[in-house]
This record gives structure tokens, sequence and C-alpha cells, in this order.
């Protein structure tokens, strides 16, 4: 047994070797997470022209790319802090403007043709909205939760580890994403859920690299770091079960669940990525990259929906 650790001691030893290690040992979890979405998809007995399989597909591209961006990590030790704050600030502009062109408008003119009159829809809109937010509040509050810069969150009682509570936090920042998408697809208008299952899985590759590195600047193994960045997208596809759930059946619950995904979207975007990317010094490059989100988010709903 001891010849046989020293082996792979030495084995492993070799930086070269170790590098192929750890690539392929990313490549085969991100095999692993995209099987067991597909099952998820399979299991769900849905087929990809119903609204709960488009909901699936969309999230479960979604949490690949968060596996995706999170792989890096297992080479990657840091990212200077004005590139982390660029790519944070994107992210920020993709949801921003999701929020705007995937969700409120569209759901201001759903609404309107429910109810008959666009005041009432709006308004409809604006409670899904309110609603969200607070959603997002109270989670913030209930769910023990931590941040890498920001500290412990939620309840003192609750002990777990500082890597699950830092998985809680990015689960509670994507699970809005893919409540988004799930309402995106849930009344069966494509044109509303894959421009906004697009957007989502662009921000999320950077955002899965930036949690991934934040991880392995407090200590943790790079494995750890890469393996939490990608089960954290596992959290896109059960919004999106929500989402499809809550909305689908009662034709109201779709304007006012597009406004609700708005809502928690703008909450996470106010609440945590702005702060967080103004917090260094590097305010104007953190902008610039809000700004070009944004533009690029405008772009694919023009082109998309």
């Amino acid at each position: 047994m001891n010849t046989a650790v020293r082996t792979l001691q030495d084995f492993f030893s070799d930086p070269r070797r170790a590098h192929a290690a750890r690539l392929g040992s990313g490549l085969l979890f991100v095999v692993v997470l995209g099987a067991l979405v597909w099952v998820a998809v399979a299991q769900g007995g849905t087929r990809i022209g119903t609204p709960m399989g488009q909901a699936l597909a969309g999230s479960g591209i979604a949490a690949l790319a968060t596996a995706l961006g999170a792989l890096p990590a297992l080479f990657i030790r840091r990212i200077s802090p004005r590139s982390e704050d660029v790519m944070l600030g994107f992210g920020a502009g993709v949801m921003a403007a999701a929020s705007c062109f995937s969700l409120i408008l569209p759901g201001v003119v759903a609404g309107t043709d429910i109810l008959g009159s666009k005041p009432a829809g709006a308004s409809l809109v604006a409670l899904g909205l309110v609603l969200g937010a607070a959603f997002l509040l109270l989670a913030d509050k209930v769910v023990p939760h931590e941040h890498p810069s920001a500290g412990r969150h939620g309840p003192d009682w609750v002990h777990l580890r500082s890597v699950w509570l830092m998985v809680f936090a990015i689960c509670l920042h994507n699970l809005p994403e893919g409540m988004a998408i799930g309402v995106g697809f849930s009344a069966g208008d494509t044109s509303v859920g894959i421009p906004l299952a697009a957007a989502i899985a662009l921000q999320d590759i950077p955002e899965g690299l930036v949690v991934a590195v934040a991880l392995r600047t407090v200590a943790y193994a790079p494995w750890q770091a890469a393996a939490a960045g990608a089960l954290s997208g596992l959290a896109e596809p059960l919004g999106a079960i929500l989402g499809v759930a809550v909305t689908a059946s009662f034709a109201p619950l779709y304007p006012a669940g597009l406004g609700f995904a708005a809502g928690a979207m703008i909450w996470v975007v106010s609440h945590e990525i702005i702060p967080e990317t103004h917090r260094k010094g590097h305010e104007q490059a953190a902008t610039l990259g809000v700004i070009g989100g944004f533009v690029v988010m405008m772009m694919l709903d023009t082109v998309l929906g």
C-alpha cells in the first residue's frame, strides 16, 4: 500500500502530469454534469417542444456554461481585480438588460393582452417585480451563505463549512436566473425564452470563472473551487422548473412571473454585483463592463427575439 501511495505521489509530482490530470478530471466533471442535466430533462418526461422541456434545455445550457466558466480555476489561481470587476460588470449589464427587454417589456405586453388595459398589465408586472425583490431579500436573511469579500449572511445558528456557505450564495444568485428562463418559456413563446437563455448562459461563463477563482484565493483546492462553481449552476434548472410550474397553469401569473424574475435579478445586480465591483477602485472599468453587457443583451434580444 505504501509503495502504491509513493508511486502516485511521484507520478503527480511531475508538473506536466499534474496539469494533465487536473485537465482530465475537469473535463470528466463537465461531462458528468452535462449527463446529469440531460438525465434531469429525460426523467422529467418532457419533450423539447413543450415549455418545460424548453425551459430545462435552456437552463441546462446555462448550468453547463457555469461549469465551463469554472473549469479554468483548475489552472488559474487568481484574476486581476480589474479584470474581475469588468467581468462581473459585464454580467450585471446582461442581467439588467435581460430584466428590461426580455422580462418587463414582454410582461407588460402579456398583461395588457390578458387584462385588456396597459396600466393594469404594467401594474401586474410591477407587483411581480416587488415580490421578486422581496423574495431575494427574505432569502438573503434566512438562507445561510457567505461571500468571499462580504463575509457570512443568514442565521448564525447554522454551522456549515465555508465552501458550502459560498455555494449557497452562488445558488441564491443563480436561482432567479433559472426562474427567468422558466418563466420565459412557460407561455411557449420562444422569442422570449431563447434570447433570455442565451444571454444568461453567456454571462454565466465569466461569472463561473470569477466565482471559482475567488474560492481558490481563500485557500480551497483547485478541484474544490471548480466543483463548487460548477455545482452552483444546477440551481438554474431547479429555478426553471419552479418558473414553469408556477406560471404555466394560470394566465395572469405569466406576466406577474416575468416581473418576479426581473425583480429578483435586479435585486442581485444592485445588492450584490455592483457593490462588489465598486469596492476596489475600478468603478470606471466596471461601469464599462456593465454598458458592454447591456449592449450585448440588447443586440441578442433584437436578433433572437
